[in-house]
């Protein structure tokens, strides 16, 4: 028989999400396009429900994780801060942390 572990793991800080997967593919995506907007888009993602998750990521961390610009003859955009670039490694180190430990509880399964 094969078994799986499922699991999702989330940080919070002030009580509101701060990290999760969702968001962390935001800001990455962020990073990638340089705008929210595309971000959003990319994702599929209304861009009012990306800015929402943005705000609330940068209201929960110690420090803003995006610098936003207003838009010109370009438009607008986004970045990443270098506190930001640091939370996604946190949190993908953590993450992964996380599955090789269930990958090791799970083999104790598998030897019964």
């Amino acid at each position: 028989m094969s078994y799986k572990i499922r699991s999702r793991i989330w940080i919070e800080a002030k009580n509101h999400v701060l990290l999760g997967e969702g968001r962390v593919q935001l800001l990455k995506a962020i990073e990638t396009e340089g705008s929210l907007s595309k971000a959003a888009k990319n994702l599929g993602l209304s861009y009012k429900k990306a800015w929402s998750l943005i705000d609330s990521v940068n209201k929960s961390a110690k420090e803003p994780v995006t610098i936003n610009s207003t838009g010109g003859k370009g438009g607008g955009g986004a970045e990443l801060t270098a506190y930001g670039k640091k939370l996604i490694a946190a949190f993908d180190e953590i993450n992964q942390n996380c599955w090789n430990f269930l990958d090791l509880q799970l083999s104790k399964l598998e030897e019964l």
